[in-house]
């Protein structure tokens, strides 16, 4: 590896933009990898991504546009996958580079379907990726908010201190501020909960529920967050850090939450399927609620709000009664 990095982005959606975009204020030249060969042929000639974050110009100078998994990776050093989890199995089954000398971050906040594992463990259970090469980018940051430059902050997890170093650097600029941690597991587990809660949010709001019962719902949440990542990872953490408070609470609160907009939409009547197609995005809680779910049959956490949520999506649950359940369990 090189004393001055190269890196690539992995994805098209607004994480992948706006990370390109916070890359681009110190990196001379990114590779990026996006399956949409309209996308990229726009970003070449209009100088922005026609399908997320428009506003974002780039200097197209600084980018090297492919359709072709392995020309990205085999570019970079340090590999960002900023993609939906459920289509991540997908795209690595194009790669025929070796990733053994990659360093890979995750942008990704949700768990991979096919082997319900994060996105840290699947790289390093099936691909053999030792923890000091894996990293995690985690909030509390809204890419429509790193669009309009507004100052956001990053938490950045690796199990190699230079090398969350490194990447925090090449991100940091005026309006992004940076801080590292060594906990990879727990920022990623916290990155994937927090879209359930938000889901839990926004189907609250949606069934008519209002900002008092929002605000105990957010505090319940933080404590079975804790909760969960403690039976699954025991480390010592500050479960009030931004990577997990912060990131929760912008999550279950903000306008541009596709997974609170994915829950209102569930809490004023539309079905999971109506509500999907309505938007535009993917709203990664409604995978993770099934597999935090499922995981915890085996870790046995207390979790009403994940129960609640997995019971409107994947049982049929009514939601009006299956809130109204839930707020005896509150406090």
């Amino acid at each position: 590896m090189s004393n001055t990095p190269k890196f690539a982005v992995i994805g098209g959606g607004s994480w992948a933009t706006a990370i390109a975009k916070m890359l681009c204020v110190n990196v001379d030249q990114i590779a990026w990898y996006m399956r949409n060969t309209y996308a990229i042929e726009h970003l070449k000639l209009q100088k922005h991504n026609p399908n997320y974050l428009s506003s974002v110009e780039f200097d197209t100078k600084k980018l090297i546009l492919t359709n072709d998994i392995n020309e990205a990776v085999a570019y970079a050093d340090y590999v960002i996958f900023a993609i939906p989890s459920a289509f991540l199995s997908d795209e690595l089954e194009k790669l025929t580079v070796s990733l053994d000398d990659k360093v890979i971050f995750s942008a990704i906040k949700g768990i991979v379907p096919e082997t319900s594992l994060i996105v840290g463990e699947h790289f390093h259970e099936k691909y053999d990726i030792d923890y000091d090469n894996i990293g995690v980018i985690t909030g509390p940051c809204h890419a429509e908010e790193v669009a309009l430059e507004r100052l956001s902050y990053l938490t950045i997890a690796c199990g190699s201190e230079k090398k969350a170093t490194i990447m925090a650097q090449n991100l940091n600029s005026h309006y992004i501020k940076t801080k590292i941690s060594d906990d990879i597991v727990g920022t990623e587990y916290a990155a994937m909960l927090k879209n359930i809660y938000a889901i839990a949010a926004g189907m609250a709001h949606g069934l008519g529920y209002g900002d008092n019962f929002q605000a105990l719902l957010m505090s319940n949440a933080i404590r079975e967050m804790k909760k969960f990542i403690r039976k699954v990872h025991k480390m010592k953490r500050n479960i009030n850090d931004s990577a997990y408070l912060g990131d929760l609470l912008v999550t279950g609160y903000s306008i541009f939450s596709r997974n609170r907009m994915f829950g209102n939409m569930i809490g004023k009547g539309y079905t999971v399927k109506s509500a999907m197609m309505e938007m535009s995005m993917v709203a990664e809680g409604y995978y993770a609620a099934k597999s935090a779910w499922e995981l915890n049959q085996e870790y046995k956490a207390k979790t009403p709000i994940i129960d609640a949520v997995h019971s409107i999506l994947y049982e049929g649950g009514d939601a009006k009664q299956v809130f109204k359940d839930l707020t005896d369990k509150l406090d």
